[in-house]
Parts: structure tokens; C-alpha cells; sequence
């Protein structure tokens, strides 16, 4: 009998010593009442699970798009225009085009293929009636880019180049400087990334057919009362 209480104290002491995580199942020690093996009380292990405490998943939801000179809407009577819902989402669109192609960079090709991945917005079903459609932009963008390596991956949010800040500011101080009011579009992206002739958005846009009149009757379409993109 003393072998067989020895045998039971070690067994506890064991438990007890290999206690295991908070994120994991707890283990309970309970004494069964007089429940006897032999002439010597036994000890039973239940198990009780444990809630683990999660951290809880928070999403952000941007309402505007980065811009290069904040303080560009300051002067009396001016005021901060707002990107439109389809705007805000096609970026993202194009950061997440930017990482699954492994780029280190967000650039005008990037902001191109996201407002035709959200493809909803005016903008992108007037460049796919015009031949500008999203596996011919990624293949156009691979062939002037050329593939990243397949080792690296890209940030969360990979930086804006110089060409996109720039397209994406061209379409805030348009928008000033219109007097119909509204939302800054998809429209704008697509002739903020034309504006710039050196980037690879141009030079794609371009290699596709699009050219200064197809910018033209883009243009014309922000021009009317009431427009909304979509």
C-alpha cells in the first residue's frame, strides 16, 4: 500500500510540474470520494478546456488616399475634396496587385490594374470597352518590370513611387481646382496616371491603345452634373 500512495504523490507531482499552457487545455486534479483500488484512494484527471484569450482582429478602413502636400486645400474657402468609395478601393486593390506580384513598390501600373480589378467604377468599363483589360495590363507589366524574385516578400503596404504620388496628387488638385464639387473618382487615378508620361501606368496604357483623345472623352464623362462612378 505505501508503494502504491509513493506511486500516486509522483504521479501529482508530475501533473503538477508539467502544467501546461494558458492557450491550451487546462488539466484538473479531482480526488474521487472514497472511491478505493486495492485499499488506496486514486486520484482522476478531467479535463476542462480553457478559453484562450485572443487578441481581436481589428480592421482599418481608409477614407482617403495618401497625399504628398496636405496642406495644398488650406486657402480660404477651399476645401479637402473626398475620394469616392470605388477610388479608396481600387487602391487597395492595387497594393495587394503590388504584393501578390512580390513588387517592393506601389506604382502607376499598380493603381491601373486595382481600379480595373474593383471593375465596377466608370473608369474601368470604359477601359475595357477600349482593350484595356486587367491580364493584358499584368502581362504588359511583367514584360516592362519583369518578375520579382520569387524569395522576397513585399511589406503590408508597399510605398507609393514618386510617378503614383504624383498621378494621385494631379487628381486632388484637379478636383480643386473643378467647380462642380463631388468625390475624386477612378476617372481621376486613370488621368492622374496618364499625366505622367515617363511611368510604366503610361507607357502600359499607351502600349494598349489608350491615347490623348481616349483621355479626352474619359474627361468628359467627370464632366457631367450628377456623376457618380459607377
Amino acid at each position: 500500500m505505501a508503494s502504491a500512495q509513493s506511486h500516486c504523490a509522483s504521479s501529482l507531482s508530475l501533473i503538477r510540474r508539467s502544467e501546461p499552457s494558458p492557450h491550451l487545455a487546462k488539466i484538473v486534479l479531482v480526488k474521487c470520494p472514497n472511491n478505493s483500488w486495492l485499499g488506496t484512494k486514486i486520484l482522476t484527471v478531467k479535463p476542462q478546456l480553457s478559453v484562450c484569450n485572443r487578441r481581436p482582429f481589428a480592421a482599418t478602413v481608409s477614407f482617403s488616399l495618401p497625399t504628398a502636400n496636405p496642406s495644398r486645400a488650406d486657402s480660404p474657402g477651399a476645401e479637402i475634396p473626398k475620394w469616392s468609395s470605388k477610388a479608396i478601393k481600387s487602391f487597395a486593390m492595387g497594393e495587394l496587385e503590388a504584393r501578390k506580384l512580390k513588387y517592393p513598390t506601389t506604382g502607376t501600373e499598380a493603381l491601373l490594374m486595382g481600379v480595373l480589378i474593383e471593375g465596377t467604377n466608370v473608369a474601368a468599363k470604359f477601359l475595357r470597352a477600349n482593350g484595356v483589360t486587367l491580364f493584358k495590363v499584368r502581362d504588359e507589366t511583367v514584360r516592362l518590370l519583369g518578375k520579382a524574385d520569387m524569395f522576397f516578400f513585399s511589406p503590408e503596404h508597399p510605398r507609393l513611387t514618386d510617378e503614383a504620388q504624383k498621378a494621385l496628387d494631379w487628381a486632388v488638385d484637379t478636383k480643386l481646382q473643378s467647380v462642380d464639387g463631388g468625390e475624386i473618382t477612378t476617372v481621376h487615378i486613370i488621368l492622374g496616371i496618364w499625366s505622367e508620361v515617363d511611368s510604366p501606368g503610361h507607357k502600359i496604357l499607351s502600349t494598349l491603345g489608350f491615347n490623348d483623345e481616349k483621355a479626352k472623352e474619359l474627361e468628359t464623362s467627370i464632366s457631367k452634373p450628377g456623376f457618380k462612378d459607377d
